[in-house]
């Protein structure tokens, strides 16, 4: 793990002001609010050769529904950072900390199910979660886009998922798998993080891992999250949730040699805009007491995500 974390990352962050100030002292491109096109009931969307088609709520987004409305449209981020994640030059494919027995949750998945469409045919399960108004249009850009050709070097056909809370497309010959994505609640102020595998086949939430060692693996191999960090008073229960989710799995421990027998910890991969240096801030010092925190490299990053684009993206490892 200490060589992977050398490959994808710039020194760790020790420092809330000095890491604030190396960020918003560059310039940044105004990105406005960071909606891709928020008056649209759809939207066109291409990552890797792979084209979808992203349905919104417009009408959702402006209404005046308690608990926010940001999830009902797409977000310019996304597309980005799911092309990144899912290229198969990304060192986390080429380090094995991406695997076709990986399971990723996601928190904060927004109604286009852009990141999961993308990444779950090249994982063995991916579980979204956001609140309960995004479920239905979540579901209906998983069924406009099940057909939708596979390209990635990545993929793999998946086992099937059982419960009402996973959506299935018919069988096609082309159809990208979407049978392994799950959509589950997960409110980051009330509810318990840990029952988040209880929404997958017992078979998935063991994988491989959890046959090895006989014991159930309630935890998962990446949790990464897309542009949820805008609101200060959000910060203390997403951090909290991540680091709960991220101890279901063993600590990162520097310098220790990992045996085959024990699981890698899990990687929490956060991506955001850049938009108020205090509400980073805010962020960066609430997740330094929770995680160890690295931001990752621009050669790692490409053009879309690297330094000057105004988008950040930062590797994070539970204490």
């Amino acid at each position: 793990m200490d060589q992977i974390i050398n490959l994808l990352t710039h020194e760790e962050v020790t420092d809330v002001d000095e890491e604030s100030f190396l960020l918003f002292a560059q310039d940044i491109p105004s990105n406005n609010l960071g909606m891709l096109n928020p008056r649209a009931p759809s939207v066109e969307i291409s990552i890797n050769g792979n084209e979808y088609t992203v349905h919104q709520s417009p009408s959702l987004l402006s209404s005046h529904r308690a608990g926010g409305t940001t999830g009902a449209v797409l977000w310019k981020i996304t597309p980005l950072f799911a092309e990144w994640i899912t290229n198969p030059a990304n060192p986390l494919w080429t380090n094995a900390i991406l695997s076709q027995t990986s399971t990723v949750a996601e928190l904060g998945t927004g109604i286009s199910a852009l990141v999961a469409l993308a990444l779950a045919p090249s994982v063995r399960h991916y579980i979204a979660t956001d609140q309960e108004y995004v479920r239905k249009l979540f579901r209906a850009n998983l069924d406009a886009n099940a057909s939708v050709s596979v390209s990635s070097s990545n993929s793999k056909a998946k086992g099937k998922s059982k419960g009402s809370k996973s959506f299935k497309s018919k069988p096609s010959s082309t159809a990208r798998s979407v049978d392994n994505i799950s959509f589950t609640t997960l409110d980051w102020e009330t509810d318990q993080a840990a029952s988040l595998k209880e929404c997958m086949d017992p078979d998935e939430a063991h994988g491989q891992d959890g046959e090895e060692e006989g014991e159930e693996d309630k935890g998962f191999d990446l949790l990464l999250s897309c542009d949820c960090i805008y609101n200060e008073a959000l910060v203390a229960p997403f951090v909290r949730t991540c680091a709960e989710i991220c101890r279901l799995r063993p600590v990162y421990v520097a310098g220790s040699e990992e045996s085959r027998s024990r699981r890698r910890p899990t990687v929490c991969i956060i991506a955001q805009q850049q938009r108020s240096p205090d509400v980073f801030e805010t962020w960066l010092r609430e997740a330094m007491r929770e995680f160890r925190v690295w931001r990752l490299r621009d050669d790692v990053l490409g053009e879309g995500l690297k330094s000057g684009s105004g988008y950040l993206v930062h590797l994070l490892l539970v204490k």
